[in-house]
């Protein structure tokens, strides 16, 4: 007897853009209930997106404390903690509360809530809405407190990541940091050394340093913008970020390590707001807007935020 098909719902979004076919893809399993890990981590390898994430339903009052219960995976693994899964997991979350919970007579008044919490692996992570100018929908995550690991020496890391000495800026420094996972921040010299990285950079090649040093990824960043237009004007940052399943289009956990590097070194001033675009150079343009809050030696209060658009709705069935 052929057993009977399970159903399972997703949502596809873009994340860290206000414009359909830009940002960071996500694909969102609203309830994951039944699916085991390894069914998970195929399900992920199947969307082929850089994560995946599913929803856990739980008991109200447990949500309430601890946050709506997230996995996320990668094609290859699973995460501790990831920026736009984050993000776009936490604005599904939020228009479901909505739908579920608004009458056919309250509806048109009843407002979506200002804050939706993850319980993640690495705990729970708030996520507050607010409304823009332009309509659309601005979520910010707080991460957790960074932990700063040791400053790189610039020899080590260009050998690493191809690079000459030269290409890395020498006022900055090269230094692992992790707000749930962590990154190592390279300050390239100049804009041009970074639009033609994927020359001269390996995820491959580099691996093995990575894996040595703890920091997982490097996150390439430069000052050089002055060149930017469009929605890009004005970015404090451009960034890249490549992987081992290609470059990705906006990196939300790089960007709360990349905000506390940037407070700690004088890039930006406490809790001031600037924005970091990543993805111009494939062609999916994402804009992330990040502050932390320097209080002596400590950096607290990271945030990251963008906006969020759903794309597509869809069912598998297994």
């Amino acid at each position: 007897m052929k057993p009977e098909a399970r159903r399972f719902a997703f949502v596809q979004l873009d994340v860290f853009t206000a414009r359909p076919l830009e940002g960071n893809q996500l694909a969102v399993f609203t309830d994951a209930r039944g699916l085991s890990d390894a069914e998970m981590q195929a399900l992920a390898k199947e969307m082929n997106l850089s994560e995946t994430t599913f929803i856990l339903p739980g008991d109200p009052q447990d949500e309430a404390r601890d946050g709506v219960r997230v996995r996320i995976f990668t094609v290859d693994e699973e995460l501790d903690f990831a920026g736009h899964p984050t993000l776009g997991t936490a604005a599904v979350i939020r228009d479901r509360m909505f739908a579920a919970e608004a009458s056919p007579a309250a509806g048109a008044d009843m407002k979506r809530p200002a804050e939706v919490a993850l319980a993640l692996r690495v705990g729970r992570i708030p996520v507050t809405f607010s409304s823009g100018a332009n309509g659309n929908i601005f979520g910010e995550m707080r991460q957790r407190d960074p932990e700063f690991g040791p400053v790189r020496p610039r020899e080590e890391v260009a050998r690493a990541a191809g690079l000459s000495i030269d290409d890395i800026d020498p006022n900055l420094p090269i230094q692992t940091v992790s707000t749930g996972l962590p990154f190592t921040m390279v300050p390239i010299a100049k804009a041009e050394t970074l639009r033609n990285l994927q020359q001269k950079f390996s995820f491959a090649a580099a691996e093995p340093y990575l894996t040595k040093s703890n920091g997982r990824f490097f996150y390439f960043v430069t000052r050089d913008t002055a060149a930017l237009d469009g929605d890009a004007k004005g970015a404090r940052l451009e960034a890249r970020m490549i992987f081992y399943n290609g470059e990705d289009p906006a990196t939300g956990s790089a960007a709360g390590c990349c905000a506390s590097w940037m407070v700690r070194h004088g890039v930006t001033k406490s809790d001031e707001q600037v924005m970091i675009a990543q993805g111009l150079r494939i062609r999916r343009p994402s804009y992330l807007h990040v502050r932390a809050r320097l209080a002596g030696e400590k950096v607290t209060d990271v945030r990251v935020g963008g906006n969020t658009v759903e794309v597509m709705r869809g069912e598998v069935t297994l």
